[in-house]
C-alpha cells in the first residue's frame, strides 16, 4: 500500500545517509523504521498487562473460578 507522509529536510538528509550506507531504498528504510516502532508499541503494551494480578493477593485462577460458579 502506498502512503504519502511529509518530513522535515533534515530526516530526509539522515534517511538518505542511511539508505546510500547499507545500499536500500528510502522505502526500505522507512518500513524497517515503522516496523521497528510497531514492535516496540507492542511489546510495550503486552508488559502493561503481564502480571497484572501480582499485586492482587488473591491467585488470578481461582479468582476466575469463583466468579464463573457465581453464573450456575
Amino acid at each position: 500500500m502506498r502512503t504519502i507522509i511529509d518530513l522535515p529536510d533534515d530526516q530526509i538528509r539522515r534517511l538518505g545517509e542511511i539508505c546510500r550506507r547499507e545500499g536500500v531504498s528510502r522505502a526500505e528504510v522507512v518500513r524497517r523504521a515503522v516496523a521497528d516502532y510497531l514492535d516496540a508499541r507492542c511489546l510495550h503494551e503486552r508488559d502493561d498487562v503481564f502480571g497484572m494480578w501480582r499485586d492482587r493477593g488473591v491467585d488470578g485462577l481461582e479468582y476466575e473460578r469463583r466468579r464463573r460458579r457465581e453464573w450456575s
